[in-house]
């Protein structure tokens, strides 16, 4: 017994350590938000059409180039600690200056603050401070204007009026490893093929990839044509294809050079003119290093394939930031980035890509325009902070960042017509989705409705930061415009929100947009979802969607309504539709009715789709949420909800990875199986018969449907 209490004092002790380590880790720090947005910048900038520079449309922000930072250290013994800083700089301590740029300093023992202040113009002002107790890290405090002056006596003014944020920070633990430095990683990858073409060659990856090709064992003097295609198709064209590369070579002996700019592909045509030679090609597969962490299988192999396309589809599209499509655009739309979001939570759970994506689509004050200039955009931005929320529990974020919704928030408050609508300003996109012949007059009811989740979102917000006038102001404005939302749109007779209202008049245009979002939103009465399921979801008639973007939510929400049989065969018909037209990931657009290469056409150009889009990869989701079932049901799974659904499976298993671990899930037509490193759960399921477990108590909620609470760290099985 003596020798047991030792060992556990040893262990005892032993973790201590280990925790004050990592709580001494040091990290590069800067104002929060600014290496996002400085990241940001870089990365949509190395877009190219055809060799030419092609920039966003719209306003970048940069960062700030002047940064206060400091910490009061209480300290038991002097230290000594390591200076490493991004810009020029000074150093104080306990308020008083040190001479020159120091790499080291001396801290005596006591309480003493510690400062600097640190201006860059080309990178972002950051430190990396490494003492023993004295070290950088998200504790520190920040701003860009400290408010300081002193007076003639010598006093330093009150600093009152200054706001402090902590300091932001990723995973940059290393003083080698400065933020102006980071790359994604990147990986050698040969061709799967080649063959000759009419003056080249043509070289086939054997799947859509991304990265920097390589010339290998160049020779000569001339110019070497590299020809970069999603498709065969693409690839062979010279004169339409989306991207090129011509590169001046002048060697007298063989070398390998790698093309500078990263681009999409999965066949590049390489044409040396005259007097060049060189080496088969390969590349470098350049990659973000996130770890997958959900999982699904089941018993049908079309449905494993079209998931394992689609994870590739996101991971493809998961950059330093989530963006759109690999090939074209490689911006960062909000549209598209807030699906990737909810993609990862049920795959990565990667949370700094997604604060990160947000971050630099907000940008700073002041809000001139709308995110991507297009409106509903903007709601999507609201609605990534709302999920944020839901599935991480970061209130630290909200707290930082509130000032930033806020003055987005009231842009679009400010640019409300007579009727309190959101309606179309000069300089406004009303994008909605890819559909001919598609309104965008008048006060369109999809706008309405994202725009009341948005203050929702504001309200959820206030509380949080116990901003209570604003909290009652954003509930209420929020409660107003859903009154708006059903008194102006709901028509009886149509059972449904019709599109939109041009002069104070309903249109008789239903269309499915606010009609699916209205179901998982839940803002319709049971009676009005029964409605809208029969006369717009269900219904041939209403205009059909084309692209996998709003497909996501036409299929979310006749999985909210228990759709699960209708849906699997939309997914397999959809998204099995491509990989029967040979996709290896998932596109902008499938129109099954389509023929050859006019898959490949888009915005009146031969080439112009992409064959890899964010928005294509959403089987991820909805398979997660609503066939696995798992969604928390309160911030951070603190309390969640597992509803399997079969859908026709046979079986299915899979992970949900949360916060603090993992949800795992096995389902068949006879047993269940849970297992959850989350506590206070609920298994609801349906049984034709009474269902048993031995290790759970279960409850009759009637109609065949039974519940059954799931604990921390045990595994359950229900026999049905």
């Amino acid at each position: 017994m003596h020798n047991m209490k030792r060992v556990l004092l040893v262990i005892t002790i032993t973790l201590l350590c280990c925790i004050q380590a990592i709580a001494r880790q040091a990290t590069w720090i800067w104002y929060p938000g600014d290496f996002e947005v400085w990241l940001g910048n870089k990365m949509q900038n190395r877009r190219t059409e055809r060799g030419s520079f092609l920039p966003p449309f719209w306003k970048l922000d940069s960062h700030y180039n002047l940064i206060d930072f400091h910490k009061v250290f209480d300290l038991k013994e002097a230290e000594e600690a390591d200076l490493f800083v991004e810009g020029e700089y000074n150093v104080k301590i306990d308020g008083k200056a040190l001479f020159g740029y120091p790499k080291r300093i001396s801290i005596p023992a006591g309480k003493h603050r510690i400062s600097l202040k640190v201006f860059s113009q080309d990178r972002v002002p950051a430190i990396f401070v490494r003492g023993k107790q004295v070290v950088s890290d998200s504790t520190w405090l920040v701003t860009f204007e400290d408010k300081e002056w002193i007076d003639q006596t010598g006093k330093v003014s009150d600093q009152s009026a200054t706001v402090w944020l902590n300091a932001g920070n990723w995973n940059f633990n290393d003083p080698a490893a400065a933020p102006s430095k980071f790359r994604l990683p990147v990986q050698p990858m040969q061709p799967a093929a080649s063959e000759k073409t009419s003056d080249g060659t043509l070289y086939d990856f054997g799947k859509e990839t991304f990265g920097f090709i390589k010339l290998n064992g160049v020779e000569g003097s001339g110019t070497v044509a590299i020809y970069y295609g999603e498709s065969r198709e693409e690839a062979l064209s010279k004169d339409h294809g989306e991207t090129i590369d011509r590169i001046d070579v002048n060697f007298k002996e063989k070398r390998d050079t790698t093309i500078q700019l990263s681009k999409a592909f999965r066949y590049v045509q390489v044409v040396p003119s005259t007097g060049v030679k060189l080496a088969p090609v390969s590349m470098l597969y350049e990659y973000a290093d996130v770890k997958d962490r959900g999982s699904f299988t089941c018993s049908d192999n079309q449905i494993n394939k079209i998931y394992d396309v689609a994870k590739y589809t996101l991971h493809l599209n998961t950059r330093e930031f989530f963006i759109d499509g690999i090939k074209r655009d490689r911006w960062i739309w909000s549209g598209d980035a807030y699906q990737s979001y909810l993609m990862n939570y049920y795959l990565t759970f990667d949370s700094p890509t997604v604060t990160r994506t947000l971050l630099a689509l907000r940008g700073k004050d002041p809000v001139t325009s709308h995110i991507n200039t297009i409106m509903d955009y903007t709601f999507y931005w609201f609605l990534g902070i709302y999920d944020y929320y839901q599935y991480t529990g970061d209130k630290t974020f909200i707290r930082q960042f509130y000032p930033r919704m806020q003055s987005l928030m009231d842009y679009c408050l400010s640019r409300r017509n007579a009727n309190g609508l959101m309606e179309g300003l000069p300089g406004d996109w009303i994008f909605i989705d890819w559909a001919d012949g598609l309104s965008k007059q008048g006060e369109v009811s999809f706008e309405q409705l994202l725009f009341a989740r948005s203050l929702e979102t504001m309200g959820i917000c206030a509380d949080l930061v116990n901003d209570k006038t604003n909290a009652a102001k954003y509930k209420e404005l929020s409660a107003d415009l859903r009154t708006k939302l059903f008194s102006y749109y709901w028509n009886d007779s149509k059972q449904a929100l019709v599109h939109s209202r041009v002069n104070g008049r309903q249109t008789d245009n239903v269309t499915r947009y606010s009609n699916m979002f209205g179901i998982f939103f839940n803002y319709f009465t049971e009676a009005q979802k029964q409605g809208v399921k029969k006369n717009v979801l269900l219904n041939d008639k209403i205009q059909k969607i084309t692209t996998p973007y709003m497909r996501f939510y036409e299929l979310e929400a006749l999985c909210a309504m228990g759709e699960q049989p209708l849906v699997l065969k939309e997914i397999k018909d959809y998204w099995g539709g491509m990989l029967k037209l040979g996709a290896t990931s998932f596109w902008e657009e499938y129109n099954p009715n389509k023929k050859g290469a006019e898959h490949l056409e888009m915005y009146g150009r031969p080439f112009g789709k992409s064959l890899c889009h964010a928005w294509g990869a959403s089987p991820v989701y909805l398979l997660g949420k609503y066939y696995l079932g798992i969604k928390p049901t309160s911030p951070a799974y603190a309390t969640y909800v597992v509803e399997p659904d079969l859908g026709g499976l046979a079986w299915m298993q899979g992970t949900v990875p949360t916060p603090n671990g993992k949800i795992e899930l096995y389902c068949s037509t006879k047993q269940i199986k849970v297992k959850s490193d989350e506590g206070n759960g609920t298994l609801r399921f349906k049984s034709a018969k009474k269902p048993v477990s031995k290790n759970a108590a279960i409850t009759d909620k009637g109609a065949g449907i039974y519940e059954m609470t799931i604990g921390k760290g045990k595994e359950y099985t229900v026999n049905l």
